[in-house]
This record gives C-alpha cells, sequence and structure tokens, in this order.
C-alpha cells in the first residue's frame, strides 16, 4: 500500500503527463462490471488501468474482492509494475479469499524461479504477507530456494518471510529446518542477509524466549560485528541490539567489542546511536574502572548524547528519558555538560520538565552557582507546572549539594516574598525537606513561613506547614493557635492534611501538656469517633493508648530522632534501573517501566540483567527486622489497662487474665497468649470442660474486665499492640475475599449474538458484580442498561450500567457494577437466586444467575465476644445445621486467616484432644447473624461446621461459602 501511495507522489511530483489522481475520483455505478471487462482485456495497457483502478477503489476502503479471480488472473504477466500491483491486491484480500487464493499458488511457485531477482524476491515477499493457513504448505520449497538463492536481495527478503511463516504455522518452520537455515545466514557474505537474518531470529526468540536460537558464541559476534559496518541503519540497529544481548566471557572481549560499536555513536541516525549506547553501557559493566580504556569511553559517550539534544523537541523528549536513566547509572558520563540541559525558551513543556530533572541529577558543587541561577530564573515563568517543579528543584538541590543548602533557602525565602500562591505553597513543602535533612540550622526562617499560612490551600502544603509547626512547636509561642485553626475544619480537609494534624497536635501536648490537654481530647475524639477513614482511627486509637498507659514511652515514640532523608528520593530502584538500561533506545526507556508492565500477556517479555560484577554482593534486608525485638519480654509492662467505661477501654481492652498471686506465672500449655480463650471462660458452661488444658486461673468472668497486666507470661508476648490486631494463636494478616471464577450467564446464542459472563465481588465494602460482554454478532451494540427483579437480599444496581463506548462485532468489553442492597425483597428459590434484564438497542435478555452469599458478609461482622455466647444460648437448638466440608488440607489458623478475608471472623478458638474448634461470627447485609463453630481435627481433611442462626435459611447457602472460600 505505501509502495502505491508513494508511485502516486511520484507521478505527481514529476508532473506526469497522466497523474493517477484520476483513480480516486470515479464514482460511477456499475463500475465493477466495467472493471471486470477491462481486466479480461487483451490489450496489457487497458488490462494495467484496470487494475490501477482496483488498487485506488481498495485504497479508499471500496469492496471489491468479486473481482479476485479476474485480479489473479492479471499475475501472469511480465510487467514488474502491473505483477507489484496484482500481489497488493492479493495481500488485501486473501484472509477473506482463503479459496481463491490457492488459485495464485502456482504463480508463486513460478514467480520464485524467475531469472529477474526483483520478481523472485516480490514473490516470497507476498507469500510471506498472505496469513492464510492453507497456502503455507505451499510456501515452504520456494521458501527453501529464497533461502539459499544466488542473490543476496532474495536471501534478505527470504529471511524476513522465515518469521513471518513462524508467526503463522511455529510447528511447520521447525519441521522444515528453516531455523538452521536462518541460523547459517549469519555467516553470510552481505551484511544485509546477515543483519534480516539477525532480525528474524531475535523475533523468533522473542516468542519463545528459553529456545536460546541465537547462540551467540565469540565467532558468530565476530561475523556480526564485520557486517556492522556495511549494512543499512535499520540494519545496524537489529545488529546491535542483537549483540546487547550477548555476555561477553572477559573484560578483554568486552572492551574488543566496545572498540568495534564506537564508532556508531557518530552515525546520523538517532536510533542506532542509542542502541549503540544500550550496548556500550552493558559492556562497561565488565571493564575494570582503572583501566585507561574505562575513562576513554566515558568520555566518547558524552558527544553523541548531547548532539541528540538538538534535534526536535519529539526526538529530544526520547533522548532526555534515555539520558535520565543514563546519568543515574553513571552521572560521570555528563558531568560536564550541564548547559546543555539548560531550557530554551521555546522548549515544549514536556522537554523542559524532562531537563529539570536531569539537572538535578547531575547537580553538583562544582555547577550548583549557575544551576541555582538558572532555577531563580525559572521559578519566575509564566507555566505554573514549570515553576512548582522549578522552586521543587531548588529544594532538591540544597538536600543534594550540602554547600548550597543556605543559598537554596535564601532564594526560597526570596519566592515567598513574592506571594504568588502557587510558589509559595511549592516552596513551603521544600523548605520541610530541608528542615528534616538539616535540623536546628535553618529554623529562623519559621516566622516568614507561619505569615503566609491563610493563604495555604493545597492539601501537600498544608500538611508540610502543620508539620513544621507540630515539629517545632516549642519555638513557636502561638503554635496551639495556629494548629486549632486548622481543626476547625478537620471534617473537611484531606486524609494527609488530617493524619500530620492529628500528630502535629499530639506532638505539641507532649512539648506542652498543660496547655493542650483541651485540644488532644479534641482532636483525638475527631480521629476515633467522628471519622470513617480506618487509617485516620487507627493512628488516634494507637496515640490515646499510648498517652492512657505511658506517657513517657509516649514521649520516646512519637518525638524520637528521626532519620535524615536521604538526597535523591525519586531514584529508579537499583534493578528496575538494570533492566531499563538494557532496554535503551526503547519504549521502555521512555515510560521507565519494563516491558511487562505495558505489553500485554507474558510472551515475549523477558527480564534483561547487566552483567555482574564480581563481588558486587547485594544486602538483602530481612522485613522482619525488627522481630527479634519484638519477641523478647519487655522489662516492666504497663501496670494499668484503662477501666471498661473509658472509650479505649471499651474499644480496645485486651483479653489477658490478671495475676491471682504474685510469683511464678500459670502455665500457658506451650500456646499463643492470643490462644488463650477470648471467650473469657465462658464457652466452659457452654461446651464444658478446661480451656485448652490451661490453667483454671485463665478463665475471666464476663462481668470483670482485667485490671493487671501479668509481670511476664512464658508464651512469647508481642506486645499490647500487637495483641490489639492480632486474634492470636498464630493467625496472621487475612487474605483478601474469596472471588468466584467467571461464568457464563447469558450464551451468545440465545440473546442474538450479546454474550455474558460474569462473577460477583466485594471489593472494600461494595458489592460489585463484576461482567465480561462479548459481541459475536455482525452488527455493533449500545444502549446497555440492567435491571434486576425482586429477590432474596435486596440486590438492585446502585448507578446505570457504564459502557460508555459501543460494543463492536467480535470485540469483548469489561464492566463493573457497584450494587446495593435496599431494593425490594422476595424469597427466591434457592435463595441466592438473582433474575436479570439486559437491555441493548437490538432487544431486552433474561438470565438468572446465582450470587455467592459471601458476598453480602459485612465488615462490621465481628461480634463481641459476651455477646457472641449469650446469642449462641438463646438460638434455639432445632436452628442448629451442621454440615461436613471434604478433602480440606488447611490447619486451623490459616483456615481462619481464609475466611476471615471473606468477612468470616473468628471470636474465640480452643483446643481439645487435639481438635482445634474456631468460634465463629457473620453479619449478613440486611441484619442476619449467623454464628459457626468450625471443628478441625490434625491430620483429617475432613472439616465439620456448626451453624446456628434466626433465620436457618440461610445455613446451607453460608455452609455454600464455608466451602467455597476454604477450597478455592
Amino acid at each position: 500500500m505505501q509502495e502505491w501511495a508513494n508511485q502516486l507522489c511520484e507521478n505527481r511530483q514529476f508532473g506526469s503527463k497522466m497523474t493517477d489522481s484520476k483513480y480516486f475520483t470515479t464514482t460511477k455505478k456499475g463500475e465493477i462490471f466495467e472493471l471486470k471487462a477491462e481486466l479480461n482485456s487483451d490489450k496489457k495497457e487497458k488490462k494495467k488501468e484496470a487494475v490501477k483502478k482496483v488498487i485506488a477503489s481498495m485504497t479508499v476502503g471500496k469492496d471489491v474482492s468479486a473481482l479476485f479471480p479476474d485480479v489473479v488472473n492479471c499475475m501472469q504477466t511480465d510487467n514488474l509494475e502491473l505483477k507489484k500491483l496484482v500481489y497488493l491486491y492479493l495481500m488485501n484480500y486473501a484472509k477473506s479469499q482463503p479459496d481463491m487464493a490457492i488459485m495464485a499458488v502456482n504463480t508463486f511457485v513460478k514467480d520464485c524461479e524467475d531469472p529477474n531477482p526483483l520478481i523472485r524476491a516480490l514473490a516470497v515477499r507476498t507469500m510471506g504477507c498472505i496469513r492464510v493457513d492453507k497456502i503455507t504448505e505451499y510456501l515452504c520449497e520456494p521458501l527453501r530456494k529464497c533461502l539459499k538463492d544466488e542473490d543476496p536481495y532474495v536471501r534478505k527478503t527470504a529471511a524476513v518471510c522465515v518469521a513471518k511463516l513462524h508467526d503463522i504455522n511455529a510447528q511447520l518452520v521447525e519441521d522444515q529446518g528453516f531455523l538452521d537455515t536462518l541460523k547459517d545466514l549469519i555467516s553470510d557474505s552481505n551484511p544485509m542477509v546477515v543483519a534480516n537474518a539477525v532480525a528474524a531470529l531475535s523475533e523468533i526468540a522473542e516468542s519463545h524466549p528459553n529456545s536460546n536460537l541465537l547462540d551467540l558464541n565469540p565467532q558468530s559476534i565476530n561475523k556480526l560485528l564485520t557486517a556492522l559496518n556495511e549494512c543499512t541503519e535499520w540494519g545496524q540497529i537489529f545488529i546491535l541490539d542483537c549483540l546487547a544481548n550477548y555476555t561477553p566471557r572477559d573484560d578483554r572481549e568486552s572492551q574488543s567489542i566496545c572498540e568495534r560499536v564506537t564508532p556508531r555513536l557518530s552515525h546520523a541516525n538517532s536510533a542506532v546511536v542509542l542502541s549503540a549506547v544500550k550496548v556500550l553501557m552493558k559492556f562497561m559493566e565488565m571493564l575494570p574502572k582503572d583501566l585507561d580504556y574505562y575513562g576513554t569511553l566515558l568520555k566518547k559517550l558524552a558527544p553523541p548524547l548531547v548532539t541528540l539534544l538538538s534535534a526536535e523537541p519529539e526526538l529530544q523528549y526520547v533522548a532526555l528519558r534515555n539520558i535520565n536513566l543514563i546519568v543515574q547509572k553513571r552521572p560521570e558520563i555528563l558531568k560536564h555538560e550541564m548547559k546543555v540541559f539548560f531550557v530554551k525558551y521555546n522548549d515544549p513543556i514536556y522537554v523542559k520538565l524532562e531537563k529539570l530533572d536531569i539537572m538535578i541529577r547531575l547537580a553538583s558543587q562544582a555547577n550548583i552557582a549557575q544551576v541555582l541561577a538558572e532555577l531563580k530564573e525559572y521559578a519566575t515563568e509564566v507555566d505554573v507546572d514549570f515553576v512548582r517543579k522549578a522552586v521543587r528543584a531548588i529544594g532538591r538541590c540544597a538536600i543534594k549539594v550540602e554547600q548550597s543548602a543556605e543559598r537554596c533557602v535564601s532564594t526560597l525565602l526570596d519566592l515567598i516574598q513574592t506571594k504568588v500562591n502557587y510558589v509559595v505553597q511549592e516552596a513551603i513543602v521544600v523548605i520541610k525537606d530541608i528542615f528534616r535533612k538539616y535540623p536546628n540550622k535553618y529554623e529562623s526562617v519559621i516566622a516568614t513561613l507561619c505569615e503566609n499560612l491563610d493563604s495555604l490551600d493545597e492539601p501537600e502544603a498544608r500538611a508540610a506547614m502543620i508539620w513544621i509547626v507540630g515539629e517545632y512547636a516549642e519555638r513557636i509561642d502561638n503554635a496551639d493557635e495556629l494548629l486549632e485553626s486548622f481543626l476547625e475544619g478537620f471534617h473537611d480537609e484531606s486524609t494527609q492534611v488530617q493524619l500530620q494534624l492529628l500528630t502535629a497536635i499530639v506532638k505539641l501536648f507532649l512539648k506542652k501538656p498543660t496547655e493542650t490537654q483541651e485540644l488532644v481530647q479534641q482532636v483525638l475524639s475527631l480521629a476515633t469517633q467522628d471519622s470513617d477513614n480506618p487509617d485516620l482511627r487507627d493512628r488516634g486509637y494507637i496515640y490515646w493508648r499510648l498517652l492512657s498507659t505511658d506517657p513517657v514511652a509516649a514521649k520516646e515514640v512519637v518525638l524520637a530522632e528521626k532519620p535524615l532523608i536521604s538526597e535523591e528520593t525519586d531514584l529508579i530502584e537499583p534493578t528496575l534501573l538494570e533492566e531499563l538500561i538494557c532496554h535503551i533506545g526503547t519504549l521502555a526507556s521512555v515510560y521507565h517501566k519494563p516491558p511487562s508492565a505495558f505489553v500485554e500477556g507474558s510472551r515475549g517479555v523477558m527480564h534483561k540483567r547487566l552483567p555482574a560484577r564480581t563481588g558486587s554482593g547485594e544486602s538483602a534486608e530481612s522485613p522482619d527486622t525488627g522481630s527479634s525485638a519484638a519477641g523478647s519480654a519487655p522489662e516492666a509492662t504497663p501496670a494499668v489497662i484503662p477501666s471498661q467505661g473509658d472509650l479505649l477501654g471499651d474499644l480496645l481492652n485486651l483479653d489477658i487474665a490478671p495475676t491471682t498471686t504474685p510469683g511464678p506465672p500459670p502455665p500457658v500449655s506451650g500456646m499463643q497468649m492470643g490462644a488463650m480463650d477470648l471467650l473469657g471462660g465462658g464457652l466452659d458452661s457452654l461446651l464444658g470442660g478446661n480451656i485448652g488444658g490451661g490453667s483454671p486461673a485463665m478463665g475471666v468472668a464476663f462481668g470483670n474486665p482485667p485490671a493487671v497486666m501479668p509481670a511476664s507470661l512464658n508464651a512469647p508476648v508481642s506486645s499490647g499492640l500487637g495483641d490489639l490486631f492480632d486474634l492470636g494463636g498464630g493467625v496472621g494478616m487475612p487474605m483478601g475475599a474469596y472471588v468466584p471464577p467467571k461464568t457464563v450467564w447469558l450464551p451468545a446464542m440465545k440473546a442474538k449474538g450479546l454474550e455474558i459472563s460474569g462473577t460477583f465481588a466485594r471489593r472494600a465494602g461494595v458489592i460489585q458484580m463484576e461482567m465480561t460482554l462479548t459481541n459475536k454478532a455482525m452488527s455493533v451494540m449500545s444502549d446497555f442498561a440492567i435491571q434486576f427483579n425482586r429477590n432474596s437480599f435486596g440486590l438492585a444496581p446502585a448507578g446505570p450500567l457504564q459502557i460508555l463506548t459501543p460494543l463492536s462485532p467480535n470485540q469483548t468489553l469489561e464492566a463493573s457494577l457497584p450494587l446495593s442492597t435496599v431494593g425490594p425483597v422476595m424469597k427466591m428459590d434457592p435463595l441466592n437466586n438473582l433474575q436479570v434484564a439486559v437491555k441493548n438497542n437490538i432487544d431486552v435478555f433474561y438470565f438468572s444467575c446465582q450470587y455467592p452469599i459471601s458476598m453480602l458478609f459485612a465488615e462490621d461482622g465481628k461480634m463481641e465476644r459476651q455477646v457472641f455466647l449469650a446469642t449462641w444460648k438463646d438460638i434455639p437448638n432445632d436452628n442448629e445445621s451442621q454440615f461436613q466440608i471434604k478433602d480440606c488440607h488447611l490447619n486451623s489458623d490459616a483456615a481462619s486467616n481464609k475466611l476471615q478475608g471473606s468477612n468470616i471472623f473468628t471470636i474465640a478458638k480452643r483446643t481439645v484432644d487435639s481438635q482445634d474448634m474456631l468460634y465463629q461470627s457473620i453479619k449478613l447485609s440486611n441484619g442476619i447473624w449467623v454464628l459457626a463453630e468450625l471443628r478441625v481435627q490434625a491430620g483429617n481433611p475432613t472439616y465439620t461446621v456448626s451453624l446456628k442462626c434466626r433465620a436457618p435459611e440461610v445455613s446451607q447457602c453460608v455452609f455454600q461459602s464455608y466451602e467455597a472460600v476454604l477450597k478455592n
């Protein structure tokens, strides 16, 4: 198509007497019939004109497939131009007319033996482009001949054809031995053949990462390097990319390859330059740094990178994104080239921001003066995003180059005096970071910052100012008034500001306790009682508990000395940086993401790494570095827990038995502390016997909450907060909620081509109906809507079905519909049956599906221990149902953990005769409570679950959810 378009352009350009534009202007009726007659004409010129008209019609989108046999007949010609046009037509229509396309096979085979190498190459190229299975078997013999053709043009075309054929039928290529022939072409005398063979093998290897097709060795590398100097620019890119996948045996071989690749740095094509940079960056890893050549190579890498910045803006941006990676890996390459990254007035914003980023990375004591002068200039620009980034950059310079910090702070204060709102706010954010890097050095500027308090309206700036006030409260006379002014609109603030305000007021209280008691009470109450944000509530509870149990410990925790912040906070993580260096010159280096992050599917995605230096061991820190400290028993535990009437006592009361007598503690039978009877001995009366074989002293009566902690316990104690967040008995963090796999709800044959498959999920407390809609019809579908019939639990769409784009033929769309439980109710059979109507522009379709009842299990379904016991007794025994779950191989802790992910909460656990019994509660969205006892016998894959509920008809569905969650 491109070839044909180029030809038309050439005709117009040279003003030929008969321009080809006329072929695009005809709109006559009966044109197909006329073309058919002309294609069968005896006159060669008329035939050629007719084919041109056909191609023109095809180009503008008209359907001329009816002329297939007539056009194919025109293949029998010696005219190269006509043959090209016919082949172009064939490539376009062969897929829709595979049976007719076979008619052309004989001509292809014949053309592959034509004396003219251009025709031979054209034939094999076209056969590779016709993606029809029926034709591939006929392609093998001509392709084999062309791979060994005497003319290099034919061989290079055939090499690419092997890759195309492999994409259609990989097994056929392997069986016919084409891969071996392709490997032989790497040793070809013609550099273009070598380049195409490398390109074909690389593409095939990408789809088969473990095949080791490009078995590179010093001999083959030498051949590639020889071909590198003589092939076209795109051939050079293929070879350089192939070289980048090779790992040299030693530093000598690495240096040899670098020496032969270095001339490519002066190439006019930027893609060749970046590919050469990639090879050199990789092989430099193996060169000793004290080697003279290493220094020479660093100097040679700078000029080509600088030259790339004189190209048009789009190329500049790609170059800058790659330079950003190079500078992070080896800043010494461009350390003397700071000026080329100074922003020009006419640079687009995306280039400006990228240059700014690189300037900071290259900033050093030697060039900081000119960098700061530039940045101050940028901060007075009109582009808001650019100004913000420039102000942040000044702060980053202060953190990176200590000698410049004072000058940076002075510059930031000058910018604050401009009173430009967004400049002031950015300056306050970066000054906070400077305080973190250089404590007790620049605090004299706080007064100036406080003057601008009223102008702050962005969350990040407000949070930064609150942090400064809280951190330096002892130096600010009216700190309490300043923080109180923020507190007035606490619920309107963003989460970031609320969290910072909570911490700042607690800091203020610890520094000035007598003056701010009321203020801290107010913020803790707002955070814990009036907020629905779990992060804020948890932090409020922790502070409240710390303050109420041990203010000294609170001071040590909240006012602890903070670690200094690092110089570069936005550096790419080292292993990712190594992988991105291996992808220089590709899309991955522009996105700064590995290919696996944006290439669909895992096919063709290989993680690359730079060659390892000897002795560069990584220090792998365990995520559990603090476990040893947490595991040891504290020297002296706080003696008092808040009383039951206290808010914290109510919400956070730990179930730790009081020590009745001084001396050694009661035995704990080798259990974790949290594995004690969490029902405080209440299950004794319900189920009989001593709890878990422990001491009777462990039972606690319901009416008397524990008032004193034991001095020590034999079992490991993690701390009060550890018990607060851990149910105990080894139960870890809950897993995610179970989501059943999607099933087909509405088959295409019953819905005029619309197929709907789906499932139900509960995410962050919201029930979602997740659907996949596929259009298997020939027409476009649009105007989707959905409605539910009345059902057992009042499920109804919480909003319209959001399908914003029409569903084209053979297209698939994902849709997620949030559901509410406030719709009309009617008991269904089965109980979890849901009848759905889906409407689109074609018709209305009906189907029914069954939702897992676990989607209705609420997050607040953890019953209080006392309430659980009373409720269990109160529900009649006739309402108890018992079920067995077979082939389940989890231990009780893993089972509890898994169930908690689906909002089935374990209230207590006890062990009798090596059988674990878990007592659990569930709350359905309509307020029905289900109580459960799950029995797990070690070594027995059959669990027994007993369910008690005031509405026993739900028990069967609840059991099905237990089974589904535990078995999946």
